[in-house]
């Protein structure tokens, strides 16, 4: 998955790709170590990593009691930028310490990747509670990562390729992390626009698709039933659609789609159902990408689907970014149990990115 990566880079060398821990009470160090221990994912990109160099010897050493060594990386045989820990890191407990610790690694990583060392930043997964316990209030990495890169259009794109059927599926959130009561106020159709461009952007600059197809779900059961189950749909959301048309010429914008049947087709491409196999059918196929209306409207079909090789990436941003989607799993910390599949596809999914944005073969 995304490993067909052939890479000869914009500047004669290859990808340069930052890897941050995350939350270093979580799994973030644990995904990281059995990740790199894969000879494939550094085969086409060269990879630092950000965060204590101290921690990642104490997590080889636990996992190494648990886990054979061909398995996870030695940190010694990594290039590590170190940034140590200003307080002490409990494994499994999110605190003010590893939260600290983890906005660290991403301040870090952001500083080189604009200063032009690194081509994109892979991020290990945070906890917004340790984060906000260590007096940083941001809804997510993604807001930390617009604000640094002084960017107010950016968006959080989801990408995950079938084992099945080898089909891609993408997703984008209009709103991310707000109550659901919220979520009403804040569609305009000024959002949606903003959305949709970063989406047509993606589509056309980093995947190649000039002209496509893109899904938009309904925000009401039924996409409102007409007025009857709410007016969104045709207060906003069909009159922003007509006009949309319009300005996009190539691309199929379908919508409002009923929200509880727009995945039925991405699950049957996902899974491999007889619909999808005549590709020139263009009504039978899964479309190039869904545009979601709130974060469990698009995040509960992406996890359902594809829970451990799921890609978060930052749309709109100056540099690439990807991050495996899942959380920090402070449950299971520090026993082994871990699967790194989901960070292995980010540091693919960068790789390949940085290949397509600087269009190296």
């Amino acid at each position: 998955m995304y490993s067909n990566v052939t890479v000869k880079s914009h500047k004669q060398v290859r990808p340069r790709l930052v890897v941050t821990l995350g939350d270093p009470a979580g799994i973030g160090p644990e995904v990281v170590l059995k990740a790199l221990a894969d000879a494939d994912v550094s085969k086409h990109c060269d990879l630092t990593v950000v965060g204590s160099r101290d921690l990642l010897a104490q997590v080889y050493t636990k996992l190494n009691l648990t886990k054979n060594l061909d398995t996870i990386a030695n940190p010694a045989d990594l290039s590590v930028l170190d940034v140590p820990s200003q307080g002490e890191i409990i494994t499994g407990i999110g605190n003010a310490a590893s939260g600290a610790a983890s906005f660290a690694y991403m301040e870090t990583a952001i500083a080189h990747t604009l200063s032009g060392k690194f081509d994109a930043i892979v991020t290990g997964p945070i906890a917004k509670s340790a984060w906000k316990a260590a007096g940083y209030n941001y809804p997510g990495q993604t807001e930390l990562l617009a604000e640094k890169s002084g960017v107010d259009r950016f968006g959080m794109l989801f990408v995950a390729r079938s084992p099945h059927t080898n089909w891609t599926l993408r997703t984008l959130l209009a709103t991310t992390h707000i109550p659901l009561s919220q979520v009403a106020q804040v569609l305009t159709p000024q959002l949606m626009t903003k959305k949709l461009d970063l989406l047509v952007e993606c589509l056309e600059k980093d995947f190649g698709i000039q002209e496509g197809r893109i899904a938009i779900a309904g925000l009401n059961p039924h996409s409102g039933e007409q007025g009857q189950l709410g007016h969104e749909e045709q207060d906003l959301l069909i009159p922003w659609l007509e006009q949309e048309r319009k300005n996009r010429p190539n691309f199929q914008l379908d919508g409002p789609v009923p929200p509880d049947t727009m995945w039925v087709k991405p699950g049957q491409a996902w899974y491999g159902n007889s619909l999808i196999q005549n590709l020139k059918s263009k009504i039978q196929n899964p479309a190039d990408a869904y545009l979601a209306l709130y974060h469990d409207q698009g995040l509960i079909p992406v996890k359902l689907m594809a829970f451990d090789r799921a890609v978060n990436t930052s749309i709109g941003l100056p540099f690439v970014r990807t991050s495996p989607d899942h959380g920090t799993a402070f449950d299971i910390a520090g026993k082994g149990m871990s699967n790194a599949t989901s960070m292995k596809a980010a540091i693919y999914l960068a790789a390949e990115l940085v290949c397509q944005k600087f269009k190296i073969m």
